[in-house]
């Protein structure tokens, strides 16, 4: 459902918004008369999310870069006059193995696109929210991040910090009329499904009692609530999106 105007006046940076949940969400926060801006740093596929997008405002960019990061913060800031929603989706699932297998390297670029890159984008879009005394972040993280999947310690680990940095985040700015909240979505149907076997999709189905994978716009549903105005006294919070698997 479709809530007209939802969004008024109000800019949205998403990152990962060239496909899948970060795609979804702009859709929806654009048809709700938002302004958008969507970064990622597949170039050919911003092109691709910007015609169903056609007022996005789109961005090639490595969010593992800080001052990149900076930059395009300030661009955004500048070309609008403020920035009122962050939404971090950009993310990778990385190498699948067990732990004494696993590749470092691997490890370590999963951790600075998930992890260090959700902490630059919210490092530098925050003291835009502040000038303005409003703001409202959504970091994705997954039900891996609660649980853990066997034979994906960097991807668990790395949403494990994304839920604990957004909790830190969200008492640290009680008081600014920004929240900072993060979705724990268990495994829905989204081109990183495509970096996996399909062995380890088909486990992560089976822990659903739903018995099926989620989608993007449902994901998106939820997303856009806690980014929207309506979501006033919620802040350092989780909200599950796992069909039954996570209930706490």
């Amino acid at each position: 459902m479709i809530y007209k105007n939802r969004f008024a006046g109000k800019t949205a940076v998403i990152t990962g918004g060239a496909s899948g949940l970060g795609l979804a969400s702009g859709q929806r926060i654009a048809e709700e008369g938002g302004n958008v801006f969507l970064w990622d740093m597949d170039g050919e596929g911003l092109e691709k999310a910007q015609k169903s997008i056609p007022s996005a405002h789109i961005k090639q960019i490595d969010i593992t870069d800080p001052e990149a990061v900076e930059n395009a913060a300030a661009q955004a800031a500048e070309k609008t006059g403020v920035i009122d929603i962050l939404i971090n989706s950009a993310g990778i699932t990385g190498a699948t193995g067990p732990v004494q297998e696993f590749p470092i390297e691997s490890w370590r670029k999963v951790m600075q696109i998930n992890l260090d890159g959700t902490f630059y984008c919210c490092r530098a879009i925050i003291p835009h929210m502040l000038k303005n005394g409003y703001g409202r972040i959504i970091n994705i993280a997954s039900v891996a991040g609660k649980e853990g999947n066997p034979n994906a310690s960097a991807y668990s680990a790395s949403k494990a910090g994304v839920i604990g940095l957004t909790k830190s985040l969200g008492k640290e700015l009680a008081q600014t009329g920004i929240t900072a909240n993060c979705i724990t979505p268990a495994t829905f149907e989204s081109p990183i499904l495509d970096q996996l076997p399909q062995s380890q999709v088909d486990y992560m189905r089976s822990k659903i009692p739903m018995g099926r994978l989620g989608t993007a716009e449902e994901n998106a549903n939820i997303v856009c609530f806690i980014a929207s105005e309506e979501c006033s006294f919620t802040t350092a919070a989780t909200f599950d999106t796992s069909g039954g698997r996570t209930t706490y």
